[in-house]
């Protein structure tokens, strides 16, 4: 299939894609299409930035007919508030001709104008895990109507921590649905979750991760320490007509406060930052500055920008050192789309050497290392978790690794080391009936209580 008339789609899509300017199909749309149109359970692997909204959606709203019925039939799931946006806006892009309700569930609101909307009907629900586990315990939103299941960016919510209320919604959901998932990594967590509600899943694997992106020139430079690397960040940053549009990455909420911070004085009213601690408006508001040019530089954390589309991307620059070295790869993912060029520069520490070396054994591939411009600063200010730990010696609150104690120590008296043993009452009756050997052993204690007779 070399392009979406192949595909053999309705006219109402193919003049939605039209519109789009969308000519061929990519890799894992052209897989997922005949698969998903199938009925079968399907697993997609695919990077960041390969197509994977439309791969899903395309051939689910193919066969989606017109219906006034209340509750969904189609669920799809995401991990984050900004990621619920923007499938949501993709999805009434895709079905712009078609006459398909669509509504977008996320935490961090109020949940009573989800609940009035929910009323009123949708064929498309697309949610967060958590916000739509409380609005289906308050039975706000019936789900035995979906008949296809979608999970994207499913290994960052296993992540976030989102497994008890995945487990709980496919409890909610009927038995006869069609499960899709998609992930840019396999995980043992995502191996598990497939095991346990798929049924013989198809998996279609593009471009997976570890796979260099080929369109995308990587650098990398050693620095001393954190403020080093924004002091070489700001002189990058300089040179607007080859900086065009950054993002840049940062392990932790806090660095990227920091960060923001140090960018914004050197260049005001061309930074924003979104990471989890700022508001939903804040942060939407933040991703559309820069989506739309307003802002020339996005600081944001990893699970921010885990599968946000945004668009023509010059750099992307990597102030930490990702722990894990897939996360690299999603990074750097961000540029170099649609066949555009695209760069990606690393800064590691001394102590971020092995994380570095993990990700060039993942990909397989030497980064090319640039050389420190002698005209930027070194930085001798320290963040408090690059300070050397300074133990008090005159007067440790706790005993310091390998000393002796001290001339004052004692041991503590004998009636000081009494423990709460629950009771004499307690331990009278420990003592007659014993523990039973399992929990469902109801006749142990019975027997034992026999024998003594």
């Amino acid at each position: 299939m070399s392009s979406f008339e192949d595909l053999d789609l309705s006219k109402q899509l193919g003049y939605a894609i039209e519109d789009l300017g969308f000519t061929q199909p990519t890799p894992i749309q052209q897989e997922a299409f005949p698969v998903i149109r199938s009925g079968k359970d399907v697993v997609g692997i695919a990077q960041t930035g390969t197509g994977k909204t439309l791969g899903y959606m395309l051939p689910i709203l193919q066969d989606l007919k017109f219906s006034k019925q209340v509750n969904p039939r189609v669920m799809v799931l995401v991990p984050t508030r900004e990621l619920v946006v923007q499938v949501v806006d993709e999805i009434h892009k895709f079905a712009k001709y078609l006459n398909i309700r669509v509504l977008g569930i996320y935490g961090g609101v109020n949940m009573n104008p989800q609940k009035e909307m929910l009323l009123q009907g949708c064929d498309i629900i697309v949610a967060t895990p958590g916000r739509l586990y409380d609005l289906a315990l308050a039975r706000a939103v019936q789900l035995k109507s979906v008949k296809k299941l979608v999970i994207d960016e499913v290994d960052v919510m296993l992540d976030l921590g989102f497994r008890f209320q995945l487990k709980n919604i496919f409890e909610l959901l009927p038995e006869k649905r069609q499960n899709i998932m998609f992930s840019a990594t396999m995980t043992e967590e995502v191996d598990a979750l497939m095991d346990d509600y798929f049924v013989s899943p198809q998996r279609i694997a593009i471009a997976l991760s570890g796979t260099p992106l080929d369109n995308i020139s990587q650098s990398v430079y050693a620095v001393p320490n954190f403020y080093t690397k924004l002091n070489l960040v700001s002189q990058l940053l300089k040179d607007k007509e080859t900086f065009q549009k950054v993002l840049v990455f940062v392990s932790n909420k806090k660095s990227a406060d920091r960060t923001f911070d140090v960018l914004t004085e050197e260049f005001p009213d061309e930074v924003c930052v979104i990471h989890s601690n700022k508001s939903q408006n804040y942060r939407i508001r933040s991703i559309r500055q820069f989506d739309e040019g307003d802002n020339r530089i996005l600081v944001t954390t990893d699970v921010m920008a885990r599968g946000i589309d945004l668009h023509q991307i010059s750099h992307v620059i990597n102030i930490d050192t990702p722990k894990y070295a897939e996360n690299y790869m999603h990074r750097i993912g961000r540029t170099g789309r649609a066949e555009k060029e695209g760069r990606s520069i690393l800064l590691y520490t001394e102590k971020e050497q092995e994380d570095k070396e993990a990700i060039e054994a993942l990909m397989d591939y030497q980064i090319p290392v640039e050389e420190f411009p002698e005209t930027v600063e070194i930085s001798k200010l320290l963040t408090p978790e690059e300070r050397p730990f300074i133990k008090e010696h005159n007067n440790p609150h706790k005993p310091i690794d390998g000393e002796e104690p001290g001339a004052s120590f004692h041991e503590k008296k004998e009636k000081n080391q009494k423990t709460n043993q629950g009771g004499s009452y307690r331990r009278e009756i420990a003592k007659k009936y014993k523990k039973p050997k399992t929990r469902g052993d109801k006749n142990y204690n019975r027997r034992n209580k026999n024998k003594r007779r």
